[in-house]
This record gives structure tokens, C-alpha cells and sequence, in this order.
């Protein structure tokens, strides 16, 4: 047994990786989910292993999605739970059905909420039915943006985020999502102040996630009309931890809604560059959306 530098818990010398954290123990084989780009000229979106993980317990899911005459992008990013079996395939999961329902239910001409519902719902099922047992239930977090012409949808449950990036310096840049954790459950129903919350010895504990250890599984969702050009970003805590402002992001990608892989892919060398402790997770959707051409 060896101590893990990283968290410091106590690890078996021929795992390779600290079960933990993640943290890299051992020289490792490139793998193909340590860094995947999709480019789909109206979005940008990469998941990145970042610089101290065995491995990339992080994914995405974008997509264009056509309903008539309007075109738009249904994104998704889930973040595995470190701490819980097989993290990575919990994400991978839950991006790709969440991305698929997305799309099935917009493109069916349901509401964008009600299509963010239904995926959360459908993620959540199959991410609880890998469960081999309840000390065997892999877990991650979730966060969707349905960026329509004239709209945008987000719905979360963890602590990937969204934000709305402005282009303009009369509009204000805001972030659009609320950490499920314990400080603010605590603060928000009133418990605690937001001080005495904050001194909790667990105040970051998540209190959502998708699982099938999960007892809440029902996302917030946010719906709004921007009204002026700018661009939309979810993410998982790897980017956010080191720019969680969201006036300094759209200060570092201040053409997010013209060239958004270029954007995605400063953010995620912002991320690299002050240290990568995580992996990284981004997805940069202007707004308006000019959907994608469907061949």
C-alpha cells in the first residue's frame, strides 16, 4: 500500500490510479476519451483528462436538432463522481441518452423544459441500471443548454454549470445555473445562514447527482430570452474551479459567439495551463443558434 500525494488516502501500488481522486500513480497508455473535440461549426465542445487523472471520468454530448422551419443545438456535459465505481462510463452514460432524448423530444415539437425533464429522467434510469448492487452504484452529475433561435433552456443537478457569455458590454454575463450542494441546500431552505453553512465540514458535498444511489433526481430548469447576441457555455468543474467568474470567462473569449471552438479550446488551455487537477469539460453554443444543417 502507498499513500495517494493527492488526497492522501491509502491506495494499492498496482491500481495506477487512486480510486479517490483519480490521480495518476502510474505511467499510462493514451486513451481514446482523453481528448475529444466535436466541431460542428455552429458549436464547439472538448473534454479534456486534464494533467493529473488516470483517466477522463468526464463527457459531452452535442447535437443539432431541426423541428420545421427552426434549427437549434441540444448540448449536455456530465461529470462522473470520483468517489463512485466506474465514473466514466456513468457520464458517457448519461451524455449520450440525455443528448438523444434531448433531440427526440424537440424535435418532436415538445417545449424545451419539458424535453430537458424527460432526458434528465432517461439519463437518470439508465445511469441507476448500472448499478451491479447499492456499493456498486456509479454516479455523475448533469448539465443541458437547448439554445433554440430565440431561446435558451438549461437544466442541472450537481455542479457542472452553464453560463450565459454577453458579447457586448451593455448586457451583463451571468452565471445561469446554482450549485446542488450542501452550503447552498442548507442556505436556501433556511437552515443555516449562508455563514453558518459555510462552515460545515461537508459544506461542497453534492446533495444531487444521477445515480441509483440518487434520492433526487428532479433538475432545476432555467428558460430565457437573452435578446442580444452572446453565447452560452456548460462545463464541468474542471474549467469553472479556476475562472468561476462569469464576466472573467467572457473576458478570455470574447469571440465565443463567432468562432466557438476556438473558444472551447482556450477555455479548456486556460484550465491546463493553471494546473489541469481535473479533467475539463466545455461546450460553447452562440446564441442565436443557427442550428446544423442536417444532410
Amino acid at each position: 500500500m502507498l499513500t495517494c500525494p493527492s488526497c492522501e488516502i491509502l491506495v494499492h501500488e498496482d491500481d495506477g490510479f487512486c480510486e479517490g481522486c483519480g490521480y495518476q500513480l502510474l505511467p499510462r497508455r493514451s486513451q481514446p476519451r482523453d481528448h475529444v473535440e466535436v466541431d460542428l461549426g455552429s458549436v464547439g465542445g472538448i473534454t479534456n483528462r486534464g494533467l493529473h487523472h488516470y483517466r477522463n471520468e468526464d463527457a459531452l454530448g452535442v447535437v443539432g436538432y431541426t423541428f420545421g422551419f427552426r434549427r437549434g443545438i441540444a448540448a449536455v456535459v456530465c461529470d462522473g463522481i470520483s468517489n463512485s465505481p466506474r465514473p466514466d462510463v456513468a457520464a458517457q452514460t448519461a451524455a449520450d441518452v440525455g443528448s438523444e432524448v434531448l433531440v427526440q423530444h424537440l424535435e418532436a415539437g415538445f417545449r424545451p423544459d419539458f424535453a430537458t425533464q424527460a432526458a434528465v429522467a432517461s439519463a437518470g434510469r439508465a445511469v441507476a441500471a448500472l448499478a451491479t448492487s447499492a456499493d456498486d452504484a456509479p454516479a455523475c452529475t448533469y448539465v443541458s443548454a437547448v439554445v433554440a433561435p430565440d431561446s435558451v433552456t438549461v437544466g442541472w443537478l450537481g455542479d457542472s454549470r452553464a453560463y450565459w457569455l454577453a458579447t457586448n458590454e451593455s448586457a451583463r454575463s451571468m452565471v445561469l445555473t446554482e450549485d446542488d450542494t450542501l452550503l447552498n441546500h442548507l442556505s436556501e431552505s433556511g437552515e443555516m445562514t449562508r455563514e453558518e453553512a459555510q462552515r460545515q465540514p461537508q459544506a461542497g458535498a453534492l446533495v444531487k447527482w444521477l445515480g441509483a444511489d440518487a434520492t433526487d433526481i428532479q433538475p432545476r430548469i432555467v428558460s430565457f430570452g437573452p435578446g442580444t447576441p452572446g453565447a452560452v457555455l456548460i462545463c464541468s468543474d474542471g474549467l469553472w474551479n479556476y475562472l468561476p467568474q462569469a464576466e472573467t470567462l467572457a473576458a478570455a473569449v470574447p469571440d465565443a459567439a463567432k468562432a466557438p471552438m476556438a473558444a472551447a479550446r482556450t477555455l479548456v488551455n486556460i484550465a491546463l495551463d493553471a494546473g489541469g487537477h481535473d479533467n475539463v469539460t466545455v461546450v460553447v453554443i452562440p446564441f442565436p443558434s443557427e442550428g446544423v444543417h442536417r444532410r
